[in-house]
């Protein structure tokens, strides 16, 4: 279940894998926190008659470079593959839709780029702005105990990592999306057990980019759609407040499903997208 065309993008101290398709407007996906480039398949479908996308794997995650080095995975080095990315559009105004963590992503890029931005598009973001330095002594229970990173293993075989992984919410309803996005983001490793692709270091390095970095504290006048699901995380004013604050064309919509809208309720989640993006088309 991947029509899309598979790439990489390779440099001297990186190489970044991702999806592509279609071609017109620039669109560049980002997925959240232990995912990958392919959780947007079904988008990518919806949009490929007039959009030209790049979904890759960023750093650390699927199939692109994972550097062994916490440090590495500093979100303005991520900043610095998002540009790299973005040159094969050269200096087209760029759509960016960007799922959880990497809203912090985008939003740093898009206050450092002289690539231009024509609108960001946010999807439930999480961890956005740095979390107090009290966190720091319990970062080793939130990765035991975050849901999401319970597919990290390792597992004795496939089998029982699938397990696991319908228990999940993003994996809620076991579509032949949600199967194939699942299939992806595993391998086996060296030892014969299974595990995510996403790596260790990488989760270890963007929880303390987490305590070290905001990535909101600034007036940003990029036209920014901040999506909501109504089983999502964001469901109070305070979580709000830095999206009120620095984002002066700020537009917020409910929509169906929870943290991972795209996965769970893609239809709905495509068409909202689909009619945004039509809506405010140059």
């Amino acid at each position: 279940m991947d029509p899309l065309s598979r790439g990489t993008l390779t440099h001297p101290s990186r190489s970044l894998a991702y999806h592509e398709w279609g071609a017109g407007l620039p669109l560049l996906l980002l997925h959240g926190l232990g995912d990958h480039g392919l959780v947007w398949q079904s988008l990518a479908e919806a949009l490929s008659d007039r959009y030209h996308g790049l979904a890759p794997d960023l750093r650390g995650h699927g199939d692109s470079d994972k550097p062994d080095d916490p440090a590495a995975y500093d979100s303005l080095n991520l900043v610095k593959d998002l540009e790299s990315l973005a040159a094969r559009w050269e200096a087209t105004p760029i759509t960016v839709v960007a799922h959880s963590w990497a809203a912090k992503l985008a939003l740093l890029w898009a206050q450092h780029t002289p690539q231009p931005i024509r609108q960001l598009i946010l999807v439930d973001p999480f961890f956005v702005n740095r979390l107090p330095g009290l966190f720091r002594p319990t970062l080793p229970l939130l990765y035991r105990t975050l849901p999401f990173l319970k597919v990290m293993g390792p597992f004795e075989n496939y089998d029982a990592a699938v397990r696991v992984a319908r228990t999940l919410k993003q994996y809620r309803g076991w579509s032949p999306l949600q199967q194939a996005v699942f299939s992806a983001a595993m391998e086996q490793k060296s030892d014969g057990t299974w595990g995510s692709k996403f790596a260790i270091a990488a989760r270890n390095g963007v929880f303390e980019d987490i305590l070290q970095r905001p990535g909101l504290t600034t007036e940003l006048p990029v036209p920014t759609l901040l999506l909501l699901p109504v089983k999502g995380l964001n469901r109070f004013a305070w979580q709000l407040k830095p999206y009120r604050t620095y984002l002066p064309n700020l537009q917020i919509q409910s929509i169906p499903g929870n943290h991972w809208p795209h996965l769970v309720a893609p239809e709905a989640f495509n068409g909202i997208l689909r009619s945004y993006l039509e809506s405010s088309a140059p």
